[in-house]
């Protein structure tokens, strides 16, 4: 009995033996799998037979290939100036890469940000190397940074250009230099030079060690064609939480995107914890968890500004705005809204749940200004609001008494230009208070009224906007329109005609919501890509929106990229090229942003991307 019981356990062991053998086997056949760049333009996955097989154009995984392959290498969005890339590459360490700030840098801000630069740069590179970065043999990378200016508010006049230079002339100390004339233009070199370093997996150990690398040489001229370059965010149809917030910013950071644009309200809740309107989340939010309270919103505004990114509010109004109104009878100032949640919804407004502020309501007034002032100073340094203004229905107005009569009293009836006399007076007055908390919150930063300029205001386009009406409701000096209007459409030149500013979000292109609902199409990052905004000193830039309907904090990640990253390129390149040009280093991007925590959808197989050029 003892003799079978062996023979068993010694069959056992044999057959683990040769399963073990065998998957070794397996392992080391799949890593005979190179890439060859082919007429410096596509990396192509090509069998190797022998361990001793050299070919210079052969590399390790795909994304060394990418490294060194076309003028443009791994670079996302592509370089608009000088693009010189080497071929030979040194390994590095991140416990081996130092900062150093030219001393003539003064400003404490400004070094900070450069701080906290230098350390998500190095937090980016572990991420690339799975945590297991090997140091063996690793040199010392010295970055040094030219900062001329001490701005540190990014705005649309922001120069955001750099200049980055790699040389190793000493293999040892390879050095990076900075130059730029604004701390943001050198946080975007920062994140050019993090592109240009790759992880290669170490096959001398068991434990699966990367080994990082990076180009020996480099010369990077490099700046944005559009200041506004943007994404839109709706957390009020779903609540995305802050967390979720944050990964969108990780990724407009890598894809040098700089306007967070928070739809932050609407009539389906009020998710914002107010100092001085508390009634609002208290009966908008979808629960106690559901809300932004101002440490959070603190929080993220800071979490931006590190990642060159700034926040725009959006308060929507006179629409989109219900629940988290409804208490104005309870607390003795009438309705501050109308239609709220009234049924059938399709009498009412676009969709559900139905609302409107109640413009004849002088009580609604004292309430914004309370609602202005706490926006206000979220960021005192942020003058910019987006005030919403879109899809006012005029039948929730034409059914409610108190509006009916206060437009009676004036001698008009319920005609269309009585209702855009309603709307643009609403308009007028709200335009004053944001003014007054604005130069309130100045005066106490600064000291003094006398510096205060206001600045424009943003509303997305409308029947208020038509080219039609629009000079006689709104001036082109206080207002810029963002317009969500299909390619075909002839408004952004009217508007550019009539001496408006643009931010483009391009319905047919741009809404990353689409295809999921309705009679909407899905937009293919290509689709994104090729989506072109007119080339005019009064086209600020755009922004790809994102309204979240259909859309939680578990699929907000992979709606949003890597088509968004497309549109970064778009906007930060504008180049002459198409997508097909951009195959590889889009697919490249796509596998940094998964490095970097971001849940992206998939956009193709990937023999196709292992074999670029060949499926487009």
């Amino acid at each position: 009995m003892t003799f079978i019981i062996c023979h068993l356990n010694l069959r056992k062991y044999l057959i683990l033996i040769v399963i073990i053998c065998c998957s070794s086997a397996t392992v080391h056949a799949i890593k005979k799998f190179k890439f060859r760049c082919e007429n410096n333009q596509y990396c192509i996955k090509q069998r190797v037979e022998s361990d001793k097989h050299h070919d210079q154009n052969l590399y390790e995984n795909l994304n060394y290939c990418r490294l060194v392959c076309g003028k443009f290498g791994p670079l996302f969005p592509k370089p608009t100036g000088i693009v010189e890339l080497g071929k030979h590459t040194t390994a590095i360490h991140p416990d081996n890469i130092r900062l150093e700030a030219d001393k003539t840098i003064n400003s404490a801000e400004v070094l900070q940000m450069l701080n906290q630069t230098h350390h998500q740069f190095l937090t980016n590179l572990r991420n690339e190397c799975s945590g297991q970065c090997k140091k063996t043999n690793s040199v010392e990378l010295t970055i040094k940074v030219f900062v001329a200016s001490s701005e540190a508010i990014l705005s649309w006049t922001t120069d955001e250009s750099y200049m980055l230079n790699i040389s190793a002339i000493n293999v040892k100390n390879p050095i990076a230099v900075v130059e730029a004339l604004t701390m943001f233009g050198a946080r975007h070199a920062i994140e050019t030079l993090s592109q240009l370093i790759v992880a290669i997996l170490d096959e001398e150990y068991e434990v699966e060690y990367r080994s990082l690398r990076i180009l020996t040489r480099t010369l990077i001229i490099d700046a944005p064609v559009y200041a506004h370059r943007g994404l839109m965010l709706d957390t009020a149809r779903n609540f995305i939480p802050v967390t979720a917030i944050k990964r969108q910013l990780d990724g407009m950071a890598a894809s040098k995107l700089n306007v967070l644009h928070w739809h932050i309200t609407d009539t389906h809740s009020f998710p914002m914890a107010l100092e001085r309107v508390p009634e609002a989340a208290l009966y908008g939010a979808y629960s106690s968890d559901a809300v932004y309270s101002p440490r959070d919103i603190q929080s993220v505004v800071n979490y931006a500004k590190q990642n060159g990114i700034r926040i725009i509010f959006e308060f929507d109004a006179p629409a989109h705005a219900g629940n988290g109104w409804q208490w104005g009878p309870d607390m003795g100032l009438g309705e501050l809204a109308v239609c709220v949640n009234k049924l059938p919804w399709r009498n009412y407004c676009i969709e559900p749940p139905c609302g409107q502020l109640n413009p004849v309501n002088p009580n609604l007034f004292f309430v914004l200004e309370k609602l202005y002032m706490d926006f206000a100073e979220i960021d005192p340094q942020q003058p910019i609001i987006h005030m919403g203004g879109d899809e006012v229905f005029y039948n929730c107005w034409n059914e409610t008494e108190a509006i009916l009569k206060y437009l009676n009293d004036r001698g008009m009836g319920r005609t269309e230009a009585a209702f855009l006399f309603l709307w643009s007076d609403f308009q007028e007055k709200t335009l004053h208070l944001w003014d007054h908390c604005r130069k309130t919150v100045e005066h106490t930063l600064k000291g003094t009224m006398d510096l205060f300029k206001p600045a424009p205001v943003i509303l997305w386009s409308s029947h208020l906007t038509d080219p039609s009406v629009i000079n006689s409701y709104l001036t082109n000096d206080r207002y810029v329109i963002q317009t969500w209007v299909p390619s075909q459409s002839s408004l952004n030149q009217d508007l550019l005609s009539l001496g408006y500013k643009l931010i483009i979000s391009t319905k047919n292109a741009w809404y990353l919501d689409h295809g999921f609902w309705g009679q909407t199409s899905y937009y293919s990052w290509k689709i994104v890509y090729n989506n072109r905004l007119p080339r005019n000193e009064k086209v600020l830039g755009g922004e790809v929106c994102l309204w979240t309907e259909f859309i939680d904090e578990y699929s907000v990640d992979g709606r949003i990229w890597p088509r968004a990253a497309a549109a970064a390129e778009r906007l930060w390149t504008d180049p002459n090229t198409m997508a097909q040009e951009a195959e590889g280093r889009f697919y490249r991007h796509r596998n940094r942003l998964i490095s970097r925590g971001i849940q992206t959808e998939a956009v193709i197989s990937n023999w196709c991307e292992q074999n670029e050029g060949q499926c487009f």
